[in-house]
């Protein structure tokens, strides 16, 4: 069907006619990502000359810049917001320039002047009946930059999906039409690996129904979408959206229905992906397309309640500082949303920034949990906006945290090769004592927490301890009454010292293991009782302790531990329990018995031994 301009047919032309119209020295916007005008650059390409001093000014794009035989030749100077697979040579040669800051200030730029915008190169959908084109599937600084340019050169691609929300040009405010009938652009992310997997896995764990998701781009965030199925009524308000979200989308995962603001919209600024998410989101009401600095703007953001972003960095050191812009020494990536949208979200009721990455580079020859960023490693997040750091080995919640606790709790997720290195930089750094180990080299065991429900109605998650778990030991045992102390360690103790907390939390899971009930989300967790146990090599049974805070005895907390603690035992071919307990604690005689069938018991004049055998 030939597409109907109405009184602006005077507009067409071709695309060297259209390109023509530029001035030398100009400074020209292109349209972002899918929506890269591809037809229009070509033109400019073939018609400019280098001495015309043109300036290409882009967020991410993609056929931007011209290249042949693998390096960019093209005659404009480049300068971006975010350096994709478009810009990696042209940066790396010179020929364009890479501009770190949040994409949420770019508008206001434009508006006063400081980022001149005379012409704008965008790509568009047919016009409706009333002559409005639609941005489709990229808004996001593409509006604004219609909005101060001087000129405005639309590639009109019938092709292009018409989406809703803010995303609409009347006819009247283009200058030159062009009409390029091909199909748009289309990405799919690189299949995730073992390691994407893994760090996706753990993502998933910690996004509760109801939640509003941003999911950045990368192939971990995305690669976390299918470990979603079993969630309910999840939003999405998120810089871009990618194909991964309507397999969620059409098992009524993603319904918005409990989102608190733009209810059961998909809001988003720009998408990436093929054919089957272009159709989609055309004329779908469902969809709201908005200027990018109404997406990522922190107050916007904090209004979805239970927000929780997800965006993937390059490097992190021991003190929380993130790297998002630099990868193996080369400008990569750009500082784009993340800083904003990981305020918002902390800023949100229930929500959780959450930033992930591999914990060592592809090759393994390095582990990305640094001492200390490299130089050139520029801190795209700041170490006092960090909240969850996640890898394949886990996940360390550090915002609150000292220096000490970050340094310990990521050491704990890096690489098990890398550990001793950073643990003896660390010390070196004096960000953890001299007498800090760590005795588990593997991944945090996420498969081995267990949600219990308790005989007081309250649901609480059994989960194994960490070395980074002692401040909160420590803590539990000062909840602990005088009676309980004694019988617990059998003296009078008034404190324990760190060393002592770290016995009882900083395990191997070997010989050695110790589980934790904690009450409260992942942030804000308070130990409510402690069990662990030390294997007798040479019996092959292990000797159990138990701690129970005060407020939480007699609600069958104890007995849930010992339960968790034998289905570890057993997996790992414990012969049996062994526990020393005063005459004068009967709640604890019960217990140790009931931990199986086969019981043996020897009485003094102060102790019960209480062995059970698992077979």
């Amino acid at each position: 069907m030939p597409l109907d301009f109405g009184s602006h047919s005077n507009k067409v032309c071709s695309a060297n006619r259209a390109v023509s119209k530029i001035a030398p020295g100009s400074h020209v916007f292109v349209g972002t990502a899918c929506a890269t005008p591809r037809a229009l650059i070509h033109a400019l390409e073939s018609v400019v000359n280098v001495s015309d001093d043109i300036t290409v000014l882009s967020f991410i794009t993609d056929g931007a810049v011209p290249h042949e035989n693998g390096l960019p030749v093209s005659k404009c100077r480049h300068k971006c917001f975010f350096v994709g697979r478009d810009q990696q040579e042209a940066i790396r040669g010179g020929t364009a320039e890479y501009i770190p800051m949040s994409l949420a200030q770019l508008p206001i730029l434009m508006k006063n002047g400081r980022f001149p915008i005379d012409v704008s190169l965008i790509q568009v959908s047919a016009p409706d009946r009333n002559g409005y084109v639609s941005l489709g599937v990229s808004v996001d600084i593409g509006l604004n930059a219609t909005r101060v340019s001087k000129k405005v050169i639309a590639e009109v691609n019938p092709n292009m999906p018409f989406t809703f929300g803010d995303s609409v040009i009347h006819l009247d405010h283009i200058d030159h039409l062009v009409i390029n009938d091909t199909p748009v652009y289309e990405y799919v992310h690189p299949p995730a690996d073992d390691v994407a997997r893994q760090v996706a896995a753990y993502i998933a764990g910690i996004i509760d129904d109801g939640s509003t998701l941003q999911i950045g781009l990368g192939r971990v965030p995305n690669a976390a979408l299918p470990y979603l199925f079993d969630r309910k009524d999840l939003g999405i308000h998120s810089d871009v959206i990618t194909e991964g979200l309507l397999d969620l989308i059409e098992r009524g995962i993603i319904t918005g229905r409990k989102k608190t603001l733009h209810r059961e919209k998909v809001v988003t600024s720009y998408c990436l992906g093929t054919k089957r998410l272009y159709d989609y989101v055309h004329l779908n009401q469902m969809f709201e397309f908005r200027p990018i600095e109404y997406i990522c703007d922190p107050s916007i953001i904090a209004r979805n309640y239970r927000m929780v972003s997800v965006t993937q960095a390059f490097a992190v050191d021991l003190t929380g500082q993130i790297c998002t812009d630099q990868l193996e020494g080369n400008f990569y990536g750009g500082v784009s949303t993340q800083p904003d949208f990981l305020r918002g979200a902390a800023k949100s009721p229930g929500g959780k920034p959450i930033v992930c990455l591999r914990s060592t580079s592809e090759d393994g020859k390095q582990s990305l949990i640094r001492p200390q960023l490299l130089l050139g490693e520029g801190v795209g997040i700041s170490r006092a906006d960090i909240h969850y750091v996640v890898t394949e080995y886990g996940m360390a919640y550090l915002f609150g945290k000292s220096i000490r606790e970050r340094a310990l709790s990521l050491i704990e997720i890096a690489s098990p090769e890398f550990r001793p290195w950073l643990l003896e930089e660390a010390k070196r750094l004096h960000y953890l004592p001299a007498s800090q180990a760590m005795k588990s080299q593997k991944a945090y065991a996420i498969e081995e927490e267990r949600m219990v429900l308790l005989k007081n109605g309250k649901s609480v998650r059994l989960r194994p301890a960490k070395a980074s778990d002692a401040d909160a030991f420590l803590k539990l045992f000062h909840a602990l009454s005088e009676e309980d102390v004694y019988t617990r360690f059998f003296q009078r103790l008034k404190t324990l010292t760190f060393n002592q907390a770290q016995q009882l939390c900083n395990v191997n899971f070997e010989h050695e293991a110790a589980f934790i009930a904690v009450e409260g989300d992942r942030e804000n967790e308070k130990i409510i009782g402690s069990g662990c146990y030390f294997l007798d090599p040479s019996t092959n049974i292990a000797e159990v302790g138990y701690m129970v805070d005060p407020e939480w005895q007699g609600c069958g907390l104890g007995k849930a531990l010992q339960n968790r603690m034998k289905e570890h035992a057993v997996c790992k071919g414990v012969r049996g329990f062994l526990s020393v307990v005063l005459n004068s604690n009967s709640k604890m005689i019960s217990l140790a018995q009931k931990a199986g069938d086969n019981v043996e018991s020897v009485r003094d004049a102060e102790t019960w031994e209480i062995t059970v055998y698992f077979d």
